[in-house]
């Protein structure tokens, strides 16, 4: 019997103001994930995939020009809650964020326990002591010393940092995490550590996921799902199993082309091409000019296709009409 849906997102947007014109980061983003289950978002740099982050949890800058769309939490639509209401029922206690080199964001003048245990005091009023207890629980949960508790960031290291900022996410027990490209900074080894808790903790406390990254590899090892974002939209998204061995848009199959991978003869394929500039997207297919597969249809915005119960495609060679021979 599958999990219950957790997350609905329709039609997703946040764009930005800025000196030269609009950025339509995200735009129209949608999709759902389930409970204890882990959704991994790829995609090039500067496709949209921090600004998706940003946009769900509203850790918003200044510049927004545009914000839109609907989030369902359960049964909470949280788009329509007030940012106050927000902030003290959704942040950190159901949904939590571990944002992009978040790692070197850890206050240097405080211990680390105590930054660990500072949601726990200011958004349930929780003692010293008690907050304290629940972060060396947390600390257990991500594979670092109950020691540490004590010292201060300098004096870890980049992986005992980025659990422990893991840790922070975590010590109120929210429903969901979203990761924003968790393991960039670290070596091999230590990306190997930190995926190895997140399975655990997924695996033991049923946390729901959104892992961020450009690194196909190593979000193989976390995926349930798949959602792959090109240009500000989310051009396919699949079960695991399907995307890896599957895919159905040809950004996808490109992009797993262009993955090194052990007993393979062929080498790797670049993809050609530029992505579009997203102060002036195309009007039509955002993938088109560097398609293999373009042909005149692809001057309309393609639709969200449905290949499967949970896979859908925005790519008009998957449309029934297109493999009737119209166009």
């Amino acid at each position: 019997m599958s999990e219950p849906t957790l997350l609905r997102v329709a039609d997703l947007a946040l764009h930005y103001r800025t000196r030269r014109g609009v950025v339509r980061a995200v735009d129209g983003v949608g999709f759902d994930l389930r409970r204890n289950e882990a959704l991994v978002v790829l995609g090039e740099s500067g496709c949209g995939k921090s600004s998706l982050a940003r946009a769900l949890m509203r850790v918003l800058p200044r510049n927004v020009q545009h914000t839109g769309g609907r989030v369902m939490l359960g049964e909470t639509e949280v788009t329509a809650l007030p940012d106050e209401r927000f902030r003290r029922e959704v942040q950190w206690s159901r949904m939590a964020l571990v944002m992009q080199a978040s790692m070197n964001a850890l206050n240097p003048v405080v211990r680390v326990g105590e930054q660990v245990a500072e949601p726990l005091r200011v958004l349930r009023g929780w003692s010293r002591r008690r907050a304290l207890e629940r972060a060396a629980e947390v600390f257990g949960l991500v594979g670092v010393s109950t020691d540490f508790l004590s010292r201060y960031p300098f004096e870890l290291s980049g992986g005992m940092r980025q659990r422990a900022v893991l840790a922070m996410a975590l010590v109120a027990e929210p429903e969901l995490v979203i990761l924003d490209e968790p393991t960039s900074a670290l070596d091999v080894l230590t990306q190997a550590g930190i995926m190895n808790a997140l399975k655990r903790i997924k695996r033991e406390q049923g946390t729901s996921f959104i892992l961020i990254t450009h690194d196909v590899a190593t979000s193989s090892e976390l995926a349930d799902r798949v959602a792959l974002m090109y240009a500000g939209q989310f051009v396919e998204v699949a079960d695991a199993d399907a995307f890896f061995s599957r895919p159905a848009h040809p950004y996808s199959r490109m992009l797993m082309a262009s993955v090194p991978r052990l007993r393979q003869r062929s080498r790797p394929e670049a993809i050609p091409g530029q992505p579009p500039n997203l102060f002036d997207p195309p009007s039509g297919c955002r993938f088109a000019a560097r398609c293999p597969h373009r042909f005149a249809r692809c001057a309309h915005d393609p639709e969200a296709i449905r290949l499967g119960e949970r896979h859908r495609v925005r790519c008009w060679l998957h449309d029934e009409s297109t493999r009737r021979g119209g166009a």
